[in-house]
């Protein structure tokens, strides 16, 4: 029995030690134990997953947003209230969001569903509850940010719907009818004009002209642009899990 046992065993505790890899912080013994290629190699993995969601306190998102408060934030330009919230407001910006950073190195998740669930309910939840409840519910990804199962869980834990549009169904002209019949849509987005890593934006509305409106987590001045749908679907992850890269 011991001998079938533990090749099993051993599997498992393989298994473990990668997915530690890939969805934790890159510690001094990691660095030492594997090299300069493999590290890059696991960053890599990271960012094309969209798990690296820290932003850097000396990161421009980070500079202009610090120190300032978004309290009554409402966008009205579509003809339906949508409550922004920032993750550098100055009210949760230095909040810990789980063990190893703050709402406002880590919490686009947290703060993106803080708008969805606020703006969706008639009700205020700010990103120290729905951190609390990320942390609370095993979607904390420590060291990176959240885990993308965040979005459709809490979704559906504050009693609204979800709908999945992933890889193999991207379809911009559903993209387009969902935030034409007053949805918002929850992003994940990889590498390029919102992230350098991962990065969860939420997108809530379509201008006359085909412009999409976003409310991003990390900067109110992107919140006020107009964007070309071809950058979102470009930059959305296409490796997103739980339903990803969006969430209706």
């Amino acid at each position: 029995l011991i001998a079938i046992l533990s090749p099993v065993l051993f599997l498992l505790l393989l298994i473990a030690f990668i997915v530690h890899l890939l969805t934790s912080p890159i510690s001094m013994f990691v660095e030492w134990a594997l090299g300069d290629s493999e590290v890059a190699a696991i960053e890599s993995f990271q960012q094309e997953y969209g798990y690296n969601q820290n932003i850097g306190i000396y990161d421009a998102d980070y500079v202009s947003g610090s120190g300032q408060s978004y309290e009554g934030v409402v966008f009205t330009d579509v003809g339906m209230e949508v409550m922004y919230y920032n993750q550098m407001d100055e009210r949760w910006a230095d909040v810990m969001y789980g063990t190893s950073s703050t709402i406002g190195q880590g919490g686009c998740g947290p703060t993106s569903m803080a708008i969805v669930t606020s703006t969706l309910t008639g009700e205020a939840h700010d990103p120290v509850e729905l951190a609390q409840w990320s942390v609370a519910n095993g979607h904390r990804c420590e060291g990176n940010g959240s885990y993308h199962s965040l979005i459709p869980d809490s979704i559906s834990a504050f009693g609204l719907q979800v709908e999945s549009v992933s890889e193999k169904n991207l379809d911009a002209q559903g993209i387009v009818d969902a935030l034409s019949s007053g949805k918002l849509v929850v992003v994940i987005m990889s590498k390029g004009h919102f992230t350098r890593g991962g990065h969860f934006i939420v997108l809530r509305g379509v201008t006359s002209e085909g412009k999409i409106l976003v409310a991003d987590p990390a900067s109110y001045g992107r919140s006020e642009q107009e964007w070309d749908l071809s950058i979102i679907m470009d930059e959305s992850n296409k490796a997103a899990g739980s339903g990803g890269p969006y969430w209706a």
